[in-house]
């Protein structure tokens, strides 16, 4: 018997179809078309050890301080949290636990449930290709990374977030702050 299709598909498809709607900006408008095109061709987009091309899950962590960011280990630069998801995992539970993990705080998704905010299609390191969808988190506290994972975690103030990001999240937070981070100063 042949098994069945992973309903994250389905789910996927509706998240893209509503990120195409409404987009932040051009690059994310690129990263719903570039994902469209690369999920045919993936046989098991969600595993990482599948395809060099694989979807993965990350949080943008709001809080009281600012936006929680941390510096990427292999690659050098201040990120969100997030990474590959795990066999059969929720796509947005994948960013709760993996925020949870890397920053050992507890962040939960904002009232009414996980709220996609985000996509962006970028390298992952190690000749990997992120189609990445980026979920909404909020958390307070003191970040405290346990052993293994980046011990650069921190808040930052929006506008400080906003200029250490990359194009992606930066486009990202920019549109997020007028809802949380009040108006440009």
């Amino acid at each position: 018997m042949p098994a069945s299709p992973d309903p994250r598909l389905d789910q996927l498809e509706r998240l893209l179809a509503a990120r195409a709607g409404a987009p932040v900006d051009e690059r994310e408008r690129a990263a719903v078309a570039a994902f469209r095109a690369a999920l045919p061709g993936l046989g098991r987009p969600f595993d990482q050890d599948a395809d060099p091309t694989h979807v993965t899950s990350s949080a943008i962590v709001v809080g009281q301080a600012g936006v929680l960011l941390l510096r990427h280990r292999r690659l050098g630069i201040w990120v969100q949290p997030g990474g590959h998801l795990d066999p059969g995992e929720d796509l947005a539970a994948g960013a709760l636990r993996e925020a949870g993990e890397e920053t050992g705080l507890s962040p939960v998704h904002p009232p009414g449930g996980p709220r996609l905010v985000h996509v962006d299609v970028h390298p992952g390191g190690r000749g990997h290709t992120h189609l990445d969808l980026r979920w909404l988190l909020l958390a307070e506290g003191d970040p405290r990374p346990p052993p293994g994972e980046s011990q650069q975690v921190a808040w930052f103030p929006w506008p400080t977030a906003i200029g250490r990001a990359d194009a992606g999240l930066a486009g990202a937070l920019t549109g997020l702050r007028l809802i949380f981070g009040g108006p440009e100063t």
